[in-house]
């Protein structure tokens, strides 16, 4: 009998999913429970006498900003309850922060807890995040094209992604279709080099990949329930104080869902109810398209 061969890489978990599925919680229950050093062959030593924790690095496009915390969802130092967490308030709303950036510091964070002998779990639902981590990928380096963004930017987010369909289907079917950053982003990728490149699925990792979800019922319920907790617990506060503090309001739009809703609404354009409703279809929408993306990958294990 052919023994199994022994994958020699070094271990990584990655949990993820759509929002609202509870995937912070997870990903912190579950760094308490690993002991025991992640050893070269990707195993983990449970003989060990020595507790070594799960490390946390985020995977998620707008908990990397600063003051982003209650419309993002981003875990409390209390809800940590001790476990390292990685790649959160990296940088100031006011500048943007690409997935090359993103994928620079997270590969740095990631050999820093291996060299620790402790196991990296990556957590999110930025799918094109994790995937930067996760796999072997060299994103193009395209610089930004001056003329071709002002040529853009007096588009409309329904003209961009309309642009996005028609030139990569593929990239239109994950990206954040009210994002303007992102889709201007998308399309001087694609007037560069023709499409945005596909993430090579090389892993120089042993990945386990846990998947969280729920019914559309009852994730819908999640979405609506954390969203009334979250403007109760002051995400419009918030808001107002980013501005305050020098974000313009162009700026929250770009950021996207929760920040582009308040902005509408602390600008005047949409009642606090219009606010409500609007934001938690565009949540559902963006939960549909996470799934849309976690679903291709048919390694992860869905935990339901």
């Amino acid at each position: 009998m052919k023994e199994k061969k022994l994958n020699q890489n070094p271990k990584i978990i990655v949990v993820c999913g759509p929002t609202a599925t509870g995937k912070s919680d997870y990903a912190v229950a579950l760094a308490k429970k690993i002991g025991g050093l992640n050893s070269a062959d990707g195993r983990i030593d449970r003989t060990s006498r020595r507790e070594v924790l799960g490390e946390i690095i985020s995977a998620d496009s707008r908990q990397v900003y600063k003051g982003l915390d209650i419309g993002s969802g981003k875990i409390t130092k209390k809800e940590m309850r001790g476990v390292p967490h990685h790649l959160l308030d990296v940088v100031s709303p006011k500048k943007v922060f690409t997935v090359e950036q993103f994928q620079k510091l997270g590969k740095r964070a990631i050999t820093d807890i291996l060299k620790r002998g402790h196991t990296p779990i990556i957590c999110g639902g930025t799918g094109f995040y994790i995937d930067a981590l996760v796999y072997e990928s060299n994103f193009p380096a395209v610089p930004p094209n001056k003329s071709l963004r002002t040529k853009l930017e007096k588009k409309s987010v329904e003209e961009l992604f309309e642009l996005v369909q028609q030139n990569d289907p593929e990239r239109a079917d994950t990206i954040d279709s009210k994002n303007k950053v992102r889709l201007i982003r998308a399309l001087e990728i694609i007037d560069a080099i023709g499409k945005v490149p596909d993430v090579k699925k090389e892993s120089p990792y042993h990945v386990e990949w846990i998947g969280l979800d729920f019914s559309d019922e009852i994730l819908k319920e999640r979405i609506h329930n954390r969203l009334l907790a979250r403007i109760k617990k002051g995400m419009l506060k918030e808001a107002h104080n980013l501005h305050t503090q020098g974000l313009s309001w162009k700026r929250m739009r770009e950021l996207g869902l929760e920040y582009r809703f308040m902005a509408d609404h602390l600008t005047g354009k949409i009642s606090k109810d219009e606010m409500i409703t609007l934001l938690e279809t565009a949540i559902w929408q963006y939960a549909k398209r996470q799934r849309t993306w976690f679903k291709r990958n048919k390694e992860i294990k869905w935990v339901k």
